[in-house]
């Protein structure tokens, strides 16, 4: 008996069937069965089935002789299922890579439950992925399994059959099947998880949700959404029958109506004609299913008045919303004339305010933090103010640091005053540069991959950069802050503007330069990481040949796993791809399990390189920061070719490596397990980089920034080198295997 049955209802999706297939014959995790219910498509889906049976034997197809549409074709399937749990697959869908394994780990977790309810993201033809809205709520249900009454808000997620899995026993003994007619997932979902008495979640992504230009069945215009209504009769009638789901009737009530209008109020789903008679009809079952204490939702007031008064009713929203788009764009341009005006008064600026910004107004964090820290010491009369992005990011800010809101009156009186700018960040256009003013840019790092003007060169890369725009706000620069002769080189090349380029070294590294075991310690601390393990560091950065930048390189459970005893995988992920679907895709699951630890959400990255005994990347500029530490660096670099003809590099950081390169996982696997990743070519490799590129980092950064900057005074020549630290555990290999 296989753990799934993943039933796939199949009509007219030829050109995604292989995808789909493909997505779940190809998991890691093989106790499955697979039943395809050819709904009589006109198209080759049959042959294309016939084609995967006779290739796998755990695929069974169903040829039905007539076409009867997505929920019939999924009863036809049920009855030939003989896994514990059924999981229902639209064929258009895919499953993510190790979707299967993380469902079956969690149903073993969680002893088994009637239903399971996962993450999914949407994936859009024209390229983009958008994770689900509401994971929250699968995040903060995982405790235990539990009813729908002890956690309601498991209803407020999307009301369809393909996020769950459901034990098999459970459907059977309840006697669960698909209706007939569009919506057929509401008369399934709301029974199922209102009759279930152990609901289980996963917060991880186990499948896209493809987003098809065309050929959506719920996007085509046609009277069969009026199938809605008799949906909702369904539920209702289920309800009825059972007494001890009375008190659900209020929330099914609002659904119903939301639902409906809903359906109204998109373009593409009734005829014109037929708009009317839908409202009417949604008012009238509105009307016959209202709770017995009257209560309706303000929202939904509007279907006990007339189809006349609806439609009034949207035509005044779509206006005021017009409106308000009218009014911003008025008050944008009016502020930013009077910025422009209030410049041109000639008023001097003080010179004690300094203005600080860190990865677009996120904190204190990074070079303009460091800078920031140093001028408290060394020019205490400068009085430093931060711009964060909200109310939010202003609370984790150390107490009594000054701070203003971006576009708020505070904003526009210290930017019109200050003397000094620091920002690893472009200002907004809106800023204007006064004369005396003094703009320090740090960037953010060593550079690696194009930026700026090269990137005209790039036409993908550049997808989301106007590099004439990044370029006016560049010519605002006085000085731009490099730790070497390459950074020098390649800032002035990417940003041809009016700057000076400081010879200071990067301000955030002075504490990697100068080490600091208690803090590291203290990181470690904050991670769970066991104390004596060794920390295996992953840093993978974007890729621009993929629009969402995200690439998986690296089965992060398998090479957890394969490190084995004694060692901690930490990984962090870069920050663009932090608010993505990259950590539902299976990090955020794995952190939870404790097979590795997410440091994506540490504040400042320095930290998390100075908990790590070596780092594994591929192409991020933190191998640069990380080479003051004179720890051993392994360069990923499977997909080096693609990544430089996409991105385009300055350097071939695979000839002249800070450390071993691998070109494949099992490569990579090896070095670590043989040892060699901490051998003396590495230490080789590690010194030569170290020479070329962390030449002005001497731990005194911060420093000669004030110092030149602000006070005025020579610029102090960097040491040279300080004598870098050694890796923690340079006495030990806890990598090789005893």
């Amino acid at each position: 008996m296989p753990r799934f049955s993943v039933i796939v209802p199949v009509y007219e999706v030829q050109a995604y069937l292989h995808a789909c297939l493909d997505s779940v014959l190809g998991q890691s995790y093989r106790d499955l069965e697979l039943i395809a219910v050819d709904d009589c498509s006109p198209d080759g889906c049959g042959a294309i089935l016939d084609d995967y049976a006779a290739r796998d034997d755990r695929v069974r197809v169903l040829h039905l002789e007539e076409n009867v549409g997505l929920g019939r074709a999924r009863n036809a399937g049920m009855p030939h299922a003989t896994g514990d749990y059924l999981l229902f697959l639209d064929s258009d869908d895919t499953l993510t890579p190790g979707a299967l394994r993380a469902l079956a780990d969690r149903l073993d977790e969680t002893g088994d439950p009637d239903v399971l309810v996962f993450d999914y993201a949407r994936t859009y033809w024209w390229g983009g992925t958008r994770r689900n809205v509401l994971a929250h709520v699968l995040a903060e249900a995982s405790a235990s399994t539990f009813t729908a009454a002890e956690r309601p808000e498991i209803l407020d997620l999307l009301m369809v059959v393909w996020n769950k899995v459901y034990r098999r026993g459970f459907v059977e003994r309840e006697g669960f099947t698909f209706p007939p007619g569009y919506y057929e997932d509401t008369p399934w979902t709301f029974p199922v998880l209102l009759s279930a008495e152990r609901i289980a979640t996963l917060d991880r992504i186990c499948l896209y949700y493809r987003q098809r230009r065309q050929g959506n069945i719920l996007s085509t215009t046609s009277r069969k959404h009026f199938d809605a209504h008799e949906q909702y009769a369904r539920v209702f009638r289920f309800v009825d029958a059972r007494p001890a789901l009375a008190r659900w009737r209020p929330f099914l009530h609002a659904k119903m109506g939301e639902h409906c209008l809903d359906i109204l109020s998109k373009p593409d789903r009734l005829p014109p004609s037929d708009r009317a008679e839908f409202f009417r009809r949604t008012a009238e079952m509105f009307h016959a299913h209202r709770p017995p204490d009257g209560r309706v939702p303000a929202e939904l007031r509007v279907l006990e008045g007339s189809y006349a008064g609806y439609v009034l009713r949207r035509r005044a929203t779509r206006a005021g919303r017009d409106l308000q788009r009218r009014a911003r764009r008025a008050r944008t341009a009016t502020a930013a004339r009077a910025v422009r005006a209030r410049s041109l008064l000639r008023r001097p600026p003080d010179p004690h305010l300094a203005v600080y910004s860190a990865f677009s107004h996120r904190g204190m964090l990074g070079d303009p933090a460091a800078v920031y820290r140093a001028a408290r010491e060394l020019a205490p009369h400068i009085r430093g103010v931060w711009v964060v992005a909200d109310e939010e990011r202003a609370a984790s800010l150390p107490p009594g640091t000054p701070f203003v809101l971006p576009d708020t009156a505070e904003y526009r009186r210290v930017t019109e005053r200050a003397t000094y700018f620091v920002n690893n960040v472009n200002w907004a256009g809106t800023l204007v540069k006064r004369p005396g003013s003094v703009h320090v840019h740090t960037h953010h790092g060593t550079p690696l991959k194009y930026a700026g003007a090269d990137l005209l060169e790039k036409p993908g890369a550049r997808l989301h950069f106007d590099v004439p725009q990044m370029l006016r706000r560049a010519d605002r620069w006085d000085h731009s802050l490099v730790a070497n002769r390459h950074s020098e080189l390649v800032w002035e090349r990417a940003f041809p503007c009016h700057f000076t380029s400081l010879r200071s070294g990067s301000p955030r590294n002075d504490v990697l330069v100068r080490g600091d075991e208690e803090r590291a310690r203290a990181t470690r601390q904050r991670l769970g990481i066991p104390e004596g393990d060794t920390v295996v560091l992953y840093a993978p950065t974007r890729r621009d040949y993929r629009r969402d930048g995200l690439v998986e390189r690296i089965d992060l459970a398998r090479f957890a796993a394969d490190l084995g005893e004694g060692r901690t995988l930490v990984v962090r992920l870069h920050p663009t791809l932090a608010g993505g679907p990259a950590r539902g895709l299976g990090l955020s699951e794995l952190h939870r399990r404790g097979v590795l630890v997410d440091a994506t959400d540490e504040p400042e990255v320095q930290d998390v390189l100075l908990a790590a005994d070596v780092l594994v990347t591929d192409y991020s500029s933190v191998m640069f920061d990380y080479a003051l530490l004179d720890r051993p660096v392994v360069v990923h670099a499977d997909d080096w070719d693609a990544f430089r003809a996409s991105r385009g590099a300055y350097l071939d950081v695979t000839a002249g490596p800070p450390g071993h390169v691998t070109r494949s996982y099992r490569e990579l696997a090896w070095l670590f397990a043989s040892g060699t990743w901490a051998d003396e070519e590495s230490a080789r490799l590690r010194a030569a980089f170290r020479e070329r590129f962390c030449e002005y980092d001497d731990g005194r950064a911060a420093e000669r920034v004030v110092r030149a900057v602000m006070l005025g005074e020579p610029l102090p020549e960097p040491a040279g080198d300080p004598g870098l630290l050694p890796a923690r555990t340079a006495g030990r290999d806890q990598l090789t295997p005893s």
